[in-house]
This record gives structure tokens, C-alpha cells and sequence, in this order.
């Protein structure tokens, strides 16, 4: 059995002694925080799979720091259980009000404790779709909404959005930066939504460095350019400053042969209903791969909009 990482954060080494001696070993990875900014710190470096959260701590509070995470798209789905003095109502109030998903008052009984952590657990695995890394709908809720669509009858565009030469740099930069970069692309991709698309718009992460984006005919070109203006601005950070200088890295194709690679780009093939009929989620799919393969061979970040009849 995989054991469920926690993040016990507390000030008092008492209360911290009580967390361990309460979660069992055989179930449980316990890791310690012992101020506000260092549960941030803690969370960025490693996400756990829940976090017992002092109300009061020095640097940041309870409630200053859920607020955060609960701010960060990629980090809002992680459970917290807030602990708060007895009595202190408005303690209670404020750390749920910032996005706490359960409470539990000092002192506490341990079984309670225990049953607290099993019921937010359980919770929290019913959005099993979302893919761990970015914690966007994976491809059941991908399926799902595309088919909405096509049954509506109403005129949609589907964006198929890849990170091209993503392979070379992960195996020369290692995985932990590889996840940066997708990470990075999902909070670059949700930014572009949020201010050139609609409330009903969708995002998903198929997996490894592939997403999809679901919008209107009108929104879909203005979303696909702040994408690539954004992503092109924001992945080169993540190269070391003599690579980012030369605009390529040596590495390794599939072969095993060595070949010069310019930076990451990002091709991205729209699929849309304005010109001929989507039959089926898996026509859609065909059709977004084809245009996917076509924006590749451009070279340079860029997108590719399905215009044939």
C-alpha cells in the first residue's frame, strides 16, 4: 500500500509530538512545518496529500496560508484540516471561510483525529480524474465534455495543445524540471482562459505534455496567441542562462544519437464544428492530431485552425 503523505504544521512541539504519536507509520508520511512560510515552502517543494494546519503560527497564519493555496490552480484541491483553540469560534469561521476543508479544536481525541483524516481522504479521491501533476480533468472528463458539446448541437472549438523538443530537455534537465515546464504550461494555459475566454470554457491535461482547451469560435484565437505569447516568455526562465543564451541544448533523439534541439515551443491544432459536422469525440481527436502534426513542422511555437469543408 502507498502511504498518503501529511503535513502536520504546528508551532507547539507538543501538539507536534500528539500528530505522530496519532498517525500510524504503516499508513502515513509524516512531515513536519513549523511556521506559516515554511508550510508554503514544504508544499511547493513536495505537494502532500494533506496538511494539518495550525491556526496560529509564527511568519504567516493558518488562515494566510490556506488562502494561498487555495489561490494556486494547481495546488486548490489539496485538502487541509484546520486546528484552532477551544472555544474560538471565529478562528473556526475564518479558516473555513479561507478554504479549509474540516476543523478540529485543541485538544483534540486522536480517533477523531483519525476518522477526520479518513472521511477528507476519501473525499478528496472522488476527483480521481484529475491528472496528479497539474490536478486539471483528466481524460474521462475530457471525453465527457467534448461529447456535451457535439450532443448541444451548439458551434465549439477544441484546441489540442503539445510542447514540442519537451523530451530532449526533460532527459537533459532532469524530471523534476520536466514538471515544471508542464506545470508551468497548465498556469499558462489557465491565465490565457481566464482573460480571453468565457465561464464556460474548459481545460484539460491528457497527460505528460499534452492538454486540451474547449471553447467558442470567437474566443479560441485570442486564447491560443497569449498562450504561445505567454508560454514563450515564461518557459525560457526554466533554462539554465547558457542554453537560454545559445537558443538550443545537445541531447539525445530517440535513436540515442546526439542532436542539436532549439528551446521547448508549443504547437497547438483547433479542431471546430464551423464548417463541417464532429460525429464523435474520436473523430474530433483524429482530426486535432493531424493538425497537431501539421503546427509541428513550423518549427516555432504556433497554432493551426481546422478550415477545411
Amino acid at each position: 500500500m502507498v502511504k498518503k503523505r501529511i503535513l502536520i504544521a504546528d508551532d507547539d512541539a507538543d501538539i507536534l509530538d500528539v500528530l505522530r504519536l496519532t498517525l500510524p507509520e504503516e499508513e502515513y508520511d509524516v512531515v513536519e512545518a513549523h511556521d506559516g512560510q515554511e508550510t508554503l515552502d514544504k508544499v511547493y517543494e513536495h505537494p502532500p496529500d494533506l496538511i494539518i494546519l495550525d491556526y496560529i503560527m509564527p511568519k504567516l497564519d493558518g488562515r494566510a496560508v490556506c488562502q494561498k493555496l487555495k489561490k494556486d490552480v494547481l495546488l486548490r484541491h489539496l485538502p487541509i484540516i484546520m486546528l484552532t483553540g477551544k472555544g474560538e469560534v471565529k478562528d473556526k469561521v475564518q479558516g473555513l471561510d479561507a478554504g479549509a476543508d474540516d476543523y478540529m479544536v485543541k485538544p483534540f481525541e486522536p480517533e477523531e483525529l483519525l476518522a477526520r483524516i479518513r472521511m477528507v481522504l476519501r473525499r478528496s479521491q472522488i476527483d480521481l480524474d484529475a491528472a496528479p501533476l497539474t490536478r486539471l480533468p483528466g481524460n474521462v472528463s475530457i471525453f465527457n465534455e467534448i461529447e456535451r458539446r457535439i450532443n448541444s448541437g451548439e458551434k465549439f472549438a477544441v484546441g489540442y495543445v503539445d510542447l514540442d523538443k519537451f523530451k530532449i530537455f526533460n532527459d537533459k534537465y532532469g524530471f523534476t524540471w520536466g514538471d515544471r515546464i508542464i506545470q508551468q504550461t497548465a498556469r499558462v494555459i489557465i491565465k490565457a482562459v481566464e482573460e480571453k475566454g468565457s465561464r464556460d470554457d474548459f481545460i484539460g491535461h491528457i497527460g505528460g505534455d499534452d492538454f486540451v482547451i474547449v471553447s467558442s469560435l470567437g474566443n479560441i484565437d485570442a486564447i491560443c496567441k497569449q498562450i504561445i505569447q505567454e508560454f514563450e516568455r515564461a518557459t525560457k526562465k526554466l533554462y539554465k542562462a547558457q542554453d537560454q543564451q545559445k537558443g538550443y541544448i545537445i541531447g539525445k533523439d530517440r535513436q540515442g544519437k546526439n542532436v542539436r534541439a532549439g528551446l521547448i515551443s508549443i504547437s497547438i491544432g483547433v479542431v471546430t464544428n464551423e464548417q463541417h459536422e464532429l460525429r464523435h469525440v474520436a473523430h474530433v481527436a483524429e482530426i486535432g492530431a493531424e493538425l497537431k502534426e501539421y503546427a509541428k513542422t513550423k518549427k516555432k511555437s504556433n497554432y493551426v485552425k481546422d478550415k477545411r469543408k
